[in-house]
């Protein structure tokens, strides 16, 4: 008989039944309500989904069922350059047909990242991953999405000018940078008069103080929450160029906010632990010791209580197995992300000498 899928007012053909006993599929005519049965080859069926006879009936919804939120995070990659597509379109197959496994591509440090309930979880993914779809990968801890900002604001210009043969470039710009408030982003100004910049480089401009932003200063994170306003500058009529006022703007706006009080920020997040009333007192002093803060316990009944509380992200990487030792592998927990706050002096020191070793390398 045709059915359909979901909202999908397509109809779909059902060639054949089963009926699965543990590992084996028997084929039957017809499936029952209580039967726990399969039909093969429809890749319209996804998780969740409602198979019915009428395109009339797609309102029908089961109602959602819920998961407990997938905590556990690795980076993955590709051994093999070239397999990065076959790794989206595998992890995306996995992520469909289990809703506690998810995929998160993180732009602002270009990694893929796939989270699970817990290490055994991760390692059955990969494990099938190198078995069924013959794809073997590199992992490593996800890295924590830090950026900087500025705290005061500050002035500076720069003036590119290169000579080579009978070609030159020239340009110059001048800018101030002041901080704005936490998540209100980067704001571009042109308050240049009289055209000592001509307008049709102020593009080449913007390009070269936002290249300047990603790069950040402090420890190589991008900077954000600022505004930049361009109020000077100079051309000249033959060597002035789009690449000279690109650079121009990249090295203006590094120098102004190296003398802006830099600073690096790390996301905080909120956290929820479910734990044996026993284990309060571990736990409140392991979260503490990981520069976090209770905000308050509430009973859950059955010996069990909540805590809820505020702790860096960036302390939060092995606190799954952390958790299962402290409370005999009864606790669990959740996080949400809260805020962007300051990091202590001494992690900024530890992030800025790391830069600047890449620095060197480089």
């Amino acid at each position: 008989m045709q059915l359909f899928v979901g909202d999908s007012k397509r109809p779909i053909k059902v060639g054949h039944l089963y009926q699965l006993q543990g590992k084996d599929s028997i084929e039957v005519d017809e499936l029952l309500p209580g039967d726990i049965g399969a039909v093969a080859k429809i890749d319209e069926v996804d998780f969740d989904c409602v198979l019915h006879d009428s395109h009339d009936e797609d309102h029908i919804h089961l109602v959602p069922l819920e998961f407990p939120k997938p905590m556990a995070g690795l980076a993955v990659e590709t051994k093999k350059k070239g397999d990065e597509q076959r790794l989206f379109d595998i992890l995306g197959k996995l992520a469909m047909e289990d809703p506690t496994f998810v995929v998160e591509r993180h732009p602002t440090s270009n990694e893929t990242v796939v989270r699970g309930l817990g290490e055994i979880h991760l390692k059955a993914k990969l494990a099938r991953m190198a078995g069924q779809y013959k794809l073997e990968v590199d992992t490593k801890p996800p890295r924590i999405p830090y950026c900087e900002t500025i705290t005061a604001p500050a002035e500076a210009m720069y003036r590119h000018k290169k000579q080579s043969g009978g070609a030159g470039q020239f340009g110059e710009v001048h800018l101030r940078i002041e901080p704005k408030g936490r998540g209100e982003g980067f704001e571009f100004v042109d308050a240049v008069k009289g055209g000592v910049i001509p307008g049709v480089f102020m593009a080449a401009v913007e390009k070269g103080i936002r290249q300047g932003l990603e790069g950040g200063v402090v420890a190589g994170y991008a900077v954000d929450d600022l505004k930049v306003t361009v109020f000077d500058g100079k051309t000249h009529a033959v060597d002035g160029k789009e690449v000279a006022f690109t650079i121009a703007g990249r090295k203006a706006v590094i120098e102004a906010i190296r003398g802006a009080k830099p600073i690096v920020l790390e996301p905080i997040v909120s956290i929820e632990i479910v734990v044996p009333e026993t284990s309060i007192g571990d736990l409140a002093g392991d979260l503490s010791g990981r520069r976090g803060h209770i905000t308050g316990t509430d009973g859950r009944g059955h010996g069990m209580s909540a805590i809820s509380g505020e702790v860096p992200l960036a302390e939060l990487n092995d606190y799954q197995s952390r958790l299962k030792s402290l409370t005999g592998g009864q606790g669990s927990y959740t996080i949400e992300f809260a805020r962007y706050a300051a990091v202590p002096p001494n992690v900024q020191q530890q992030l800025a000498s790391k830069f600047q070793l890449h620095d060197e390398d480089e």
